[in-house]
């Protein structure tokens, strides 16, 4: 959701003089064919054995190579080309708009032996003794005619497509949004992935610091500071398969859990899609999404489908348009958007919560995100625990993890941050119950909660530049209340974040809604494992 208020305003007439601060803007070509660089990009983000893949690449090189593998448990090469002709083709200045509009320059069949998950594309180019290497991520599923595991990741593409800096503009900032220096609302999907987003060293931080800052020292930001140090985009920590997807991925292959992967964009193309699967699985962070693929998840919920939700930030609705090449979301300026006064202004492409599109992220998944939203970030309860305190011990949920009433779960982990979703609620006897007043219903269980803020403490410190500040605490007051005042921004300050469960139609539904759950994961952190498990197991195999 992170609105950007550090970086200065660049207008179109200081933009040739300043290229050099917009380089910490975006990832792109460099339209310079003296400088060596290969870039490449899929018509599609995911694939099934037997589709023809084609490979749309730009580089200043004479020759390149290709290698593809199955970025799982291990890794190894599935697939090798070298000695590829390059070309270095004319990027536009608003491909990250309308495509780059490169020509096929390889393709190759996805073998029936291939079997689910991210598969990582290496482009590589040299010359003399330098070498550039760039990355793809494609996803694959099962074959058509093959049996189905029981569990779907649904990767967060909407998300990636939002945060991908690629070309010069995404959903936050960029060179050819309105008045060519904010975001764009518009995106396409025809060009690279920004560096970060499929393949990261190990070590890149994460958005979350390992431990809270000290009193009076000053903020910081190290995901931004190693991106800016390493040529990275800085959205890499916000989206993306490296960060999130890949290492909940990894983890259930090494817990012997069978996995189709899939795109999000899918969902809206084949709403009936997850209905040959047991439980549909969301991690990370999951922010951006169409009228249709919530359409698609409530169905099959309804249907008797089971959604493991280990993500965060349900907040905007999108539009997919140019059959699938084209994402629109008009987000803070939602009154922009051409829908806005017709028949289909429930589709405008604004928060999920507030009118015209009216659709809480309650209905779906049990939360809300601007109930949220900031945990972690900055001075955003930076200095807060870093976990869910647990309040009903006793659900299935945390059979053998070793909770208890009061406890934090993921503390040491920093599972709770760097945005999550909450609910208006009320305490009864020391428990949580939703209030209702939001969308919500009662039978939602609330079992554990964190704290969380849409403003960020300023506590005067010297040099202190702050990230979050008060713009989204802003954007919700005036939208909730028609006004931005000090009493209406103290009303949008406090949020939470929740694990809710919840049976919905003939289906079950368990939030964990944050964006970090992963983090568990990840550092092997032995009660977020069980829980996760315990999850998996009782919506995916009826095991409770």
């Amino acid at each position: 959701m992170t609105q950007n208020l550090i970086e200065p305003a660049i207008t179109p007439r200081t933009r040739a003089k300043a290229r050099h601060i917009l380089d910490h803007y975006y990832i792109g070509p460099a339209r310079d064919s003296s400088a060596l660089e290969i870039w490449g990009y899929t018509p599609e983000m995911s694939y099934a054995p037997g589709d023809r893949v084609a490979l749309h690449v730009s580089t200043t090189a004479a020759e390149w190579d290709l290698e593809i593998g199955r970025d799982g448990l291990t890794y190894h090469p599935l697939l090798t080309v070298t000695g590829l002709p390059g070309v270095h083709h004319p990027t536009p200045e608003d491909c990250s708009v309308k495509g780059c509009g490169w020509p096929e320059a390889h393709a190759f069949t996805i073998p029936e032996e291939w079997v689910p998950g991210g598969y990582l594309i290496t482009f590589r180019a040299r010359s003399g003794q330098d070498l550039v290497e760039e990355h793809h991520i494609i996803l694959v599923r099962s074959a058509p005619d093959a049996s189905p595991p029981p569990y779907v990741l649904v990767c967060a593409t909407g998300t990636w497509l939002a945060y991908n800096c690629w070309g010069g503009s995404n959903h936050y900032e960029g060179i050819t949004g309105p008045n060519g220096n904010a975001f764009s609302p518009v995106l396409s999907t025809q060009r690279p992935w920004t560096r970060g987003f499929c393949r990261l060293p190990e070590g890149a931080p994460r958005a979350l610091r390992e431990q809270p800052a000290r009193p009076g020292e000053m903020v910081r930001y190290p995901y931004m500071e190693w991106a800016y140090a390493y040529g990275y985009s800085k959205k890499y920590a916000s989206a993306g398969w490296a960060t999130y997807e890949r290492h909940f991925a990894r983890w259930a292959e090494g817990e012997g859990y069978a996995l189709d992967v899939i795109a999000l964009h899918d969902l809206h193309r084949d709403p009936g899609l997850l209905d040959q699967y047991a439980c549909a699985v969301f991690v990370g962070h999951d922010e951006y999404w169409s009228a249709e693929m919530r359409d698609a998840v409530d169905a099959y919920v309804d249907g008797g489908g089971n959604v493991a939700r280990f993500a965060g930030n349900f907040l905007w609705q999108t539009r997919i348009e140019d059959e699938g090449r084209t994402q629109v979301c008009y987000k803070y300026i939602a009154d922009q958007d051409p829908l806005m006064g017709t028949d289909r202004e429930h589709l405008v492409s604004g928060a999920f919560d507030i009118p015209p599109v009216g659709r809480p992220g309650a209905l779906t998944f049990g939360v809300n995100a601007l109930s949220g939203v900031y945990a972690g970030l900055g001075n955003c309860v930076g200095g807060g625990a870093g976990g869910f305190t647990i309040y009903r011990p006793n659900h299935w949920v945390f059979r053998g993890a070793g909770v208890g009433y009061g406890d934090v779960l993921g503390a040491r982990s920093r599972i709770f941050g760097y945005e999550v979703d909450g609910l208006d609620y009320r305490f009864e006897d020391g428990l949580p119950f939703p209030t209702c007043a939001d969308g919500a219903v009662p039978e939602i269980e609330i079992l554990a909660m964190g704290l969380a803020t849409n403003i960020e403490a300023d506590h005067g410190t010297w040099g202190e530049t702050l990230y979050i500040g008060t713009a989204d605490a802003a954007f919700n007051a005036q939208v909730l209340f028609g006004e931005v005042t000090p009493e209406t921004l103290d009303a949008c300050m406090r949020g939470n974040g929740l694990i809710i469960s919840w049976h919905r139609g003939k289906g079950e539904i368990f939030t964990a809604a944050t964006c970090e759950w992963v983090a568990g994961l990840i550092r092997r952190d032995s009660q977020v494992e069980q829980i996760t498990r315990n999850v998996l197991n009782k919506l995916g195999k009826g095991q409770a």
